[in-house]
């Protein structure tokens, strides 16, 4: 055999290797931010476990403010039926929106229900809506230690997918670039809420 074929072999099985290579480090990397979501799936499964019990001990003191626990019931359903669809789908950018935008309207309700609560003293001294506070907050502090491991995850996919010459990989076999969570969109947003009675 000639060296010319032996040389072109050895570059073609370099090329082969370099591809598999690459593809494989693609698939690591995008299976890397299903579990990071998968992380922050369980944080808000417990989040959406401790609500309803937050709920029901404030029901014994605001029976008039019905109004403001129905709201905070119904923007935890929402936000759940968003969780799921993302659980299903953490790759896709629409199923991620959303519950960002489910997860602010739970926020804001949870906020306005704290904002009531502090208006009732027998409420505030309730050392189970204390607990149950105090643990709502961790939760709160895990999810947002998840979602910076998720976008973390996100950036070094996006990265290894869009620098060349593993972009020609990418492109072959379908590799898009991932969205990151925004937790918030502007500067309303970024304001705490505030969970402490």
């Amino acid at each position: 055999m000639n060296i010319t074929i032996w040389i072109l072999l050895a570059l073609g099985l370099t090329a082969l290797f370099w591809g598999v290579g690459a593809y494989n480090r693609l698939v690591r990397l995008r299976n890397a931010i299903t579990n990071a979501f998968g992380q922050i799936d369980v944080q808000l499964k417990r989040r959406y476990d401790l609500i309803p019990n937050l709920v029901d001990v404030a029901r014994k003191y605001l029976a008039h403010e019905a109004q403001t626990l129905e709201a905070v019931i119904a923007a935890r359903q929402q936000a759940q039926g968003a969780e799921k669809t993302a659980a299903s789908r953490p790759l896709n950018a629409g199923a991620l929106a959303a519950l960002a935008g489910a997860e602010q309207a739970l926020g804001g309700a949870l906020g306005r229900l704290f904002a009531v609560a502090e208006a009732y003293p027998e409420l505030k001294a309730d050392q189970t809506l204390r607990e149950l506070s105090e643990e709502l907050a961790s939760t709160e502090n895990r999810i947002g230690f998840a979602r910076q491991a998720y976008n973390d995850h996100v950036l070094e996919f996006n990265d290894a997918a869009t620098q060349f010459p593993a972009l020609i990989i990418a492109r072959l076999f379908g590799f898009s670039a991932q969205a990151m969570l925004a937790s918030t969109r502007d500067e309303v947003e970024r304001e705490p809420v505030k969970v402490a009675l």
